[in-house]
Formats: C-alpha cells, sequence, structure tokens
C-alpha cells in the first residue's frame, strides 16, 4: 500500500521554502546600485564601489545566516513523517524574523559598527536560532527512528543548538568587543556548533557498549 500523503505538512513546508527564498533574495535589492553621470571617472566608480562594501558585507553575512536557517528546516522537516498542529505558529513566527533579515541587514549595513543596529541584529538572529531548535526538535521528535536516523537527529539538534549559543555570545560580545570588532563575534557560531556536533556521542556506539 502506497504511503499517504501529508499534505497540510507539505503545504508547510512549501511555504516555508518560499519565504526563504523571496528572503534570500530581497537581500541584494539592500545593495545600491552606482548612478554616475556619463563619462565619470574610474575614480568615482571605485569611490561608489567602496562606499558599498558594508551593503555587500550585510548581503554574505545574511546570506550564509538564512541558509543555515533553511539547512536546518530543511534537514529536521525531511526526517519528520507527521504533520502537527503545534509546528504551525513556531513555524510562522521563525518565518516572520526570516522575513524581517533583510531590513535588519540594510539597518545594521547603513550603521556599520554601531552598538545598538549591531544589537538589534544580534538579538534577531539569537532569537530566531531559538525558534529555529524549537522547530527541530518538534519535526524530530518522532518515537520509532532507526539507529542511523537517530545520529542525524542528535547531530542536527546539536548544529541548532550551537547556532542559538554562537548567536547570544555574538550578542553579548557585541556590547564589550571594540568598535572595529564587533563581528568577530560570528566566530562562536562554528566554534559552538563545531564542539557539540563533535561531543555527539554515536547511538550506534551506544548500543554496542
Amino acid at each position: 500500500m502506497a504511503e499517504e500523503t501529508d499534505h497540510p505538512l507539505e503545504r508547510l513546508v512549501f511555504f516555508s521554502d518560499a519565504v526563504f527564498a523571496i528572503a534570500i533574495t530581497l537581500l541584494v535589492i539592500e545593495i545600491e546600485i552606482p548612478d554616475l553621470p556619463k563619462g565619470a571617472s574610474v575614480a568615482q566608480y571605485q569611490h561608489e564601489l567602496q562606499s558599498l562594501i558594508p551593503s555587500f558585507a550585510g548581503f554574505f553575512m545574511s546570506f550564509a545566516v538564512i541558509a543555515a536557517f533553511w539547512a536546518a528546516h530543511h534537514t529536521a522537516f525531511s526526517m519528520t513523517r507527521k504533520y502537527s498542529p503545534k509546528m504551525l505558529p513556531w513555524n510562522l513566527i521563525f518565518l516572520g524574523l526570516i522575513a524581517l533579515t533583510p531590513w535588519l541587514t540594510g539597518f545594521l549595513s547603513r550603521n556599520l559598527n554601531a552598538l545598538l543596529p549591531t544589537a538589534v541584529y544580534f538579538g534577531a538572529f539569537t532569537i530566531t536560532a531559538l525558534l529555529n531548535a524549537r522547530l527541530a526538535f518538534m519535526a524530530t521528535s518522532a518515537a520509532t527512528l532507526e539507529a542511523e536516523t537517530r545520529d542525524k537527529v542528535s547531530r542536527l539538534r546539536r548544529r541548532c543548538i550551537g547556532l542559538a549559543l554562537g548567536a547570544f555570545t555574538a550578542l553579548c560580545l557585541s556590547f564589550v568587543l571594540p568598535e572595529q570588532m564587533r563581528f568577530m563575534g560570528l566566530l562562536a557560531v562554528p566554534i559552538w556548533t563545531r564542539v557539540l556536533v563533535l561531543s555527539a556521542p554515536s547511538q550506534r556506539a551506544q548500543e554496542n557498549v
């Protein structure tokens, strides 16, 4: 007998993918196209492009952030087979913050190194990461999973927790690091993620004990 399609789950995933795609595309709109008069010199073009460096930095940073959230969301929901109505409100709040990311990126890029825009960005990043972890745990809460799948779930959950801890660490460091080094706090994200994933015990190893 063919497995019955869970249409509510499909619609949730399709809608989420659409929001991710739109948000990640809108990031580039925050980068203004240089509008110089005909015959402008190379030096003028270079000056205009240099002034856009903060916007490009914000674009690539937020592109990576949204991509990381999409990858976690995609992985988590690829491992669930049953829709739960409890997922819907959490998913909508999460997507709301994803949709807000282009504006947060523009606010940050136009006020690079300023404390409040940096704190607002990292604060929203932290809340989004916590919601991402909540969704990952809900989507992978099936009672019966094969050993291989349980390993994947453990790594996914630890990555999501590492993402949230890294974002919160970056938020805290933004208040104490020198102005030009506030973005160095983002290095906490891969560090936390790597530490937690490497410390995850293998389910198969546990079963062989």
